[in-house]
């Protein structure tokens, strides 16, 4: 009798039950399809666990899932958004990103071009961050029980001495900035999903922040917070970080750059662009006198071109943002009730 190999995973087209099974065609998968995008000299040991050399100070520590639908939009994918959405909650707290881990659930039938065009992006967005992806997992689950495929990613990093950053620094007198043009990731995914189409496409913001924050934090250390605005928008964010201090914030509408296309969406819609996830932005809440200096940076930089001072905080109406419209009346910027578009990230 004539004994025959089990069927290399080149042989197969999409995701399979055994490949989850960690048995052969597990390992084949590593081998074939994540080892040659993702490899460094701490993830090739394929241990259990990454081993990395500490260096002193704080660390700090975050993770992320990502759910988004469809898994390709104008401008990126499901895997550069998981790399970037990790790094970028590092670095907003002041910290120098430098491992991720990345969890895989794989929906059987899968097709294992669509996973390896991901993870090459995965790979190619570390490289752009400067972060190594040292420790991973994958699981498959049966056709049905997920929408082809759940990423998570963790990740730490190494707090910059001197800096202190956080949602309760905020003082009366502060400037509020943002990096750029507001609504642009939910609004790629939605209208993608939707079909709609304008006469530009809107494309993800998705983006690597770490650099643009460093080269800020170089210049002006006394920044007091910093997030990315990602689900629920500068609406939410905003009036976290209001509620987080007991202070105000009162913003310039006006000044708030929104892309023409996006004010389209959102108007069809019926969805204020405050509320909009995005996914390269950035907010900060600096001294004024730190205000030109910041901006001076940021426009300087590839992700900050079109940064602009937004508003001030105010020693008035504790844990609201207020907004002043164009035709110089005033209305509230309420923290949005739930996600107005499910599944951006």
């Amino acid at each position: 009798m004539q004994l025959s190999c089990p069927a290399p995973i080149l042989r197969h087209e999409t995701v399979q039950m055994a490949h989850g099974a960690g048995g052969r065609l597990s390992q084949e998968l590593t081998r074939r399809v994540f080892m040659p995008h993702l490899q460094n000299a701490i993830l090739d040991q394929l241990d259990d666990q990454a081993k990395f050399d500490v260096p002193p100070g704080r660390m700090a520590f975050s993770t992320d899932t990502y759910v988004v639908s469809p898994l390709f939009f104008p401008g990126g994918n499901i895997g550069e958004l998981a790399v970037n959405g990790t790094v970028n909650d590092l670095a907003v707290g002041g910290a120098v990103p430098q491992y991720l881990s990345a969890g895989f659930v794989l929906e059987e039938g899968l097709p294992l071009a669509e996973l390896e065009e991901i993870v090459r992006s995965m790979a190619d967005a570390a490289r752009k961050a400067g972060v190594m992806i040292v420790a991973g997992d994958t699981k498959v689950v049966q056709k049905g029980q997920c929408d082809r495929i759940f990423i998570n990613t963790s990740g730490v990093g190494f707090v910059r001495e001197g800096v202190d950053l956080s949602c309760r620094n905020l003082r009366p007198g502060d400037a509020v900035i943002l990096s750029g043009t507001i609504g642009d990731h939910g609004m790629a995914v939605m209208t993608t999903r939707e079909g709609l189409s304008f006469q530009s496409r809107i494309s993800s913001d998705t983006a690597p922040l770490n650099g643009m924050i460093h080269a800020v934090l170089d210049v002006v250390p006394g920044v007091h917070a910093m997030r990315d605005p990602t689900r629920g928008g500068v609406a939410a964010t905003l009036n976290e970080l209001a509620s987080s201090s007991s202070v105000g914030i009162e913003l310039d509408e006006a000044s708030i750059p929104v892309r023409d296309e996006v004010r389209g969406a959102s108007e069809l819609l019926g969805i204020d662009p405050l509320t909009i996830a995005n996914e390269g932005k950035l907010l900060l809440v600096v001294p004024e006198s730190g205000a030109a200096a910041v901006l001076s940076v940021m426009r300087s930089h590839d992700y900050g071109r079109e940064a602009a001072l937004i508003g001030r905080v105010v020693d008035d109406h504790h844990g609201m943002v207020v907004m002043k419209t164009p035709f110089g009346s005033r209305r509230i910027v309420e923290m949005p009730l739930g996600e107005q578009l499910p599944r951006i990230c």
